[in-house]
This record gives C-alpha cells, sequence and structure tokens, in this order.
C-alpha cells in the first residue's frame, strides 16, 4: 500500500529550521499501515530535511556550521548568472539533500529518543513549503 499526503510549512527562510516530527508521526498513525517506510521529500532546490535533536542551542550549531560550510556572505557563480542572493542556499540543500525516509514499525515511527524530522529552508526570504509525505508499506 502507497498513500502520499502533504505537509505545508510556512518558514522565515535563512536557513530556518522547523520540526515536523508532529506531522509526521500523525500522518503513520493515521495512515492505518502498521509496518513500512515514510519518505518525505522537499520539491524545491533551496531546503533540505534532516535528523536533528531539535533544541534551540543545537538548532544555533547546526546553523553556524552550515555558515562555515557555505558561508551566505560569499558571491556564487549562481547569483552572477541570476542576479539573485541565494547561492549560498542551493550548495546547502545539495549538501543536506532534499529527502529523507524513516522506517516505522507499529505504526510508531523509529526515530531516537533525542531524534525529530526537521525541514531547513536555506533560501533567504519567508516561503510556504509544500512536503510531499509518501508511506509505504503494510
Amino acid at each position: 500500500m502507497v498513500i502520499t499526503k502533504y505537509i505545508t510549512v510556512e518558514t522565515a527562510g535563512d536557513t530556518d529550521i522547523i520540526d515536523i516530527t508532529p506531522d509526521c508521526r500523525d500522518m503513520v498513525q493515521s495512515a492505518g499501515i502498521k509496518n513500512g517506510v515514510m519518505t518525505v521529500f522537499n520539491p524545491g532546490s533551496t531546503g533540505g530535511l534532516t535528523t536533528i535533536e531539535y533544541e534551540p542551542n543545537l538548532v544555533k550549531d547546526l546553523k553556524n556550521a552550515l555558515e562555515v560550510v557555505a558561508p551566505s556572505n560569499k558571491v556564487y557563480e549562481h547569483e552572477k548568472t541570476w542576479h539573485d542572493d541565494n547561492g549560498s542556499s542551493h550548495v546547502r540543500s545539495s549538501l543536506m539533500g532534499p529527502f529523507i525516509s524513516v522506517p516505522f514499525t507499529d505504526g510508531e515511527l523509529t526515530l531516537g529518543t533525542w531524534q525529530q524530522i526537521v525541514l531547513c529552508d536555506f533560501d533567504t526570504t519567508p516561503r510556504k513549503r509544500r512536503l510531499v509525505a509518501q508511506l509505504m508499506g503494510e
């Protein structure tokens, strides 16, 4: 069985990190599928999905680490092409990746105790993101 659902998230941009675990957990519990895999996909090139211990200081640490890897104050070749300011957004998204897959067992996501699923919006302006979630299982 495959079920497709959507998660809509309003973001602030500039590496806004949002916990979507409750949305994912609700989808799994209401789907009527006991065992399987949930995949969440961001159809865009300036956002990413990962897991993190979602607490304020670790969120800051992740933002700081991404600033080291792909600084927002650097001029990117992409910006020369499109005359915009989001080259770092695209690089960060490419490094993180646009999707995450999490297995579930007995109708529960198999996340660790301190592990949450997060959307990272790297774009430089607020966005409305519509994530695609697919549950596959039995």
